[in-house]
């Protein structure tokens, strides 16, 4: 947003007004950003502006789509009936469809969703570790000085722990989707949040939705029982990596994770997706973000986190994670930096081997997002070149 906005402390008022007109909370009327800015400081006191102005175009709005993604059913249950609670270790299917800013369903869209579940709100405290303190005063002196009082402590509330990120199919303006809910929910029964984000190949085909009337707590005590861990598959760049292979100074990490009931992502104590780079426990990457399933099954997914810069030379992951039974798995997975100055190639091989008509070529490298022009030459034993063999080859795999 093209805005710069300085108040008077504590700068809650303002933010909470124009949050108010920017995002016109309960209506589809929508302001532009530079009179959001002028509602908002019409509707707050003077005293709790000092400075606050807009740059850019005043008639900017957000690209907030008035089409929406709506929920509708718990269980097969209408939302506008007494729904069930999503219980700890209990299976959830939830239905919905995409409407138009009049509520009529769009009958004709189709493509795809992106969901987020939401465990109750948390009140919290900053910290006031910036030692911001309120002003109560100024000096008599020339110039007057600020008498500065207690340090602010503001309370706020945040969204909880996402329980399930997952993605399903929308067809005919409609979608359903399931998942067990994790054991490490907060068990008192409270209003979650389910976030929605759907889009097709369509111009302006973009939608969002949420609904905060769900019922999130209590544990299921006929929940199956489940002793197994996860599976894990990692790789580096792609999945035709090979551990111990090289990769660029800045790789992703690709991790595809399965289990029979889900994997965990509601950040219970100890019981985040985690990876490990090179044994520093005390520098963990905390992934629960970066995962999502396979579209309409709970039972898979893939993260893909990104490297920085890493030294060059052999490195050693380790990735945990658990599922919503909080049963523990760990995988590894080592490989070497070689910078990216120059293309340099490891694991060169051919299979099968030996050959009467057909082989296939294989190599690791350290390019793994620019298209490379091969070469291959074929010899005999004593030198004679049989074959030579050019080609522009791609990386393939998991990228995206």
């Amino acid at each position: 947003v093209p805005m710069i906005i300085l108040k008077k402390q504590p700068s809650k008022v303002l933010n909470d007004n124009l949050a108010a007109h920017l995002f016109s909370y309960g209506s589809n009327d929508y302001v532009s950003i530079a009179e959001a800015l002028a509602q908002a400081k019409n509707q707050t006191s003077a005293g709790d502006i000092r400075v606050a102005f807009y740059i850019g175009d005043p008639a900017l709005k957000l690209a907030i789509p008035k089409p929406k993604v709506r929920l509708t059913k718990i269980n097969d249950v209408p939302v506008t009936q007494p729904t069930d609670t999503l219980k700890a270790l209990s299976y959830v299917k939830l239905s919905g469809e995409i409407v138009d800013e009049f509520d009529n369903l769009l009958s004709s869209y189709k493509g795809d969703l992106a969901v987020q579940i939401f465990d109750k709100p948390m009140s919290r405290t900053t910290l006031a570790n910036d030692g911001t303190r309120y002003i109560i005063g100024y000096t008599g002196s020339n110039p007057p000085q600020p008498i500065y009082g207690d340090l602010i402590f503001m309370n706020f509330t945040k969204l909880g722990e996402t329980i399930f990120r997952g993605n399903a199919s929308v067809n005919n303006g409609l979608f359903e989707f399931g998942f067990i809910v994790p054991k490490d929910i907060r068990i008192p029964v409270g209003n979650g949040r389910i976030s929605f984000y759907a889009k097709n190949d369509a111009p302006l085909g973009d939608n969002t939705g949420y609904d905060t009337t769900i019922k999130i707590g209590d544990i299921n005590t006929n929940a199956v029982a489940d002793n197994l861990p996860p599976r894990i598959r990692l790789y580096m760049n792609d999945e035709a990596f090979v551990s111990g292979g090289i990769t660029n100074e800045s790789p992703f990490l690709l991790a595809f994770l399965e289990d029979e009931n889900g994997i965990n992502t509601a950040s219970g104590i100890g019981h985040d997706i985690v990876a490990i780079l090179d044994g520093d426990e005390t520098n963990p990457y905390i992934l629960n973000d970066y995962y999502e399933t396979e579209p309409n099954d709970y039972t898979r997914g893939k993260l893909r986190f990104p490297f920085r810069n890493l030294a060059k030379g052999l490195h050693t992951l380790t990735l945990k994670c658990w599922d919503v039974y909080n049963n523990f798995a760990t995988a590894e997975i080592q490989f070497i930096v070689v910078g990216d100055e120059e293309v340099t190639l490891s694991n060169v091989l051919n299979y099968p081997n030996p050959f009467v008509n057909y082989t296939e070529f294989w190599f690791s490298h350290n390019k793994p997002f620019e298209p490379l022009d091969v070469q291959v030459q074929i010899l005999t034993i004593t030198g004679k070149l049989v074959k030579t063999i050019n080609q522009s080859v791609a990386t393939e795999g998991f990228l995206s």
